[in-house]
């Protein structure tokens, strides 16, 4: 995993693309909202959000 976010942030640097960071930055976060979520007791709150 370590490599994988070395790569990609290499892969930022030299093509110059950062506006791949807040794209990925959020998939991120929706994926650890998803994580957080399965089998806990915050998981009906986090449902009513959305």
């Amino acid at each position: 995993m370590l490599s994988f976010i070395l790569e990609f942030w290499q892969f930022i640097r030299v093509r110059k693309k950062y506006w791949l960071l807040p794209i990925f930055i959020v998939l991120i976060l929706f994926g650890g909202l998803l994580v957080i979520s399965q089998g806990s007791a915050v998981a009906p709150f986090i449902y009513t959000l959305f």
